[in-house]
């Protein structure tokens, strides 16, 4: 299957925000130092400015101007950052991808979830539904030795087949007590596309979209 690789405009606003905050303080700065000489110039001799509160208003600007380079370096990182990550996840496309998610990838009907082996549960209880909550698809399968895959077929649990998508599932593990607690998954999917958005870089499998730090491994290993 093949895949695009595209990137968000957003990240211009973040650079145009950061540069907007800058002139603006240089402005304000300005008007400050104008008025601060106006009224040096025009104070009474007799009553004269406290040069601590000068300089404490001074220190303040300084330290405002600090932090905004400082917002605006670590900007131009996180930028790096991302650029450098569209670049990595170029080779992804159209390979089997494992990401950790909360959602399923249906893709050309079919979706797999890698499963944990057997400990304290013993099986598993899958729980499938759609955006509105709605219950697609449930089953129980057995836990083994090993860690192993689950695939649904993409059908619900009247044989209907649906639509291909992004779907929300659950995975209970049931001990041999009856005891159940929520169970660690994986997703697998097909790598189709990668975005970049002001906070993250995204990794999208079909419909399914999630931050690039959540790929946990690559050709289903």
């Amino acid at each position: 299957m093949s895949g695009s690789v595209g990137s968000a405009t957003s990240t211009a606003s973040t650079t145009s925000s950061a540069g907007s905050s800058a002139s603006k303080l240089t402005g304000d700065f300005n008007t400050f130092l104008t008025l601060l000489t106006t009224q040096l110039q025009n104070q009474d001799p007799t009553n004269a400015m406290d040069p601590n509160e000068m300089t404490q208003q001074l220190v303040q600007f300084s330290s405002v101007e600090q932090q905004i380079r400082t917002n605006s370096q670590l900007e131009s990182l996180i930028r790096l950052q991302q650029g450098n990550q569209l670049v990595s996840a170029a080779p992804l496309m159209g390979r089997t991808v494992e990401v950790q998610s909360s959602q399923l990838a249906l893709q050309n009907g079919v979706a797999t979830l890698r499963l944990p082996a057997a400990g304290d549960a013993n099986a598993a209880q899958i729980v499938i539904t759609d955006g509105a909550g709605r219950l697609v698809r449930s089953g129980t399968v057995a836990l083994g030795a090993e860690r192993s895959d689950f695939q649904w077929d993409g059908t619900s649990s009247s044989g209907t087949r649906v639509a291909d998508g992004a779907y929300n599932v659950t995975v209970t593990g049931i001990a041999a007590d009856g005891t159940t607690a929520s169970l660690p998954f994986t997703v697998l999917g097909t790598a189709t596309g990668v975005d970049r958005t002001d906070s993250a870089v995204r990794l999208s499998l079909g419909k399914l979209s999630v931050d690039f730090d959540r790929l946990r491994s690559v050709g289903g290993s």
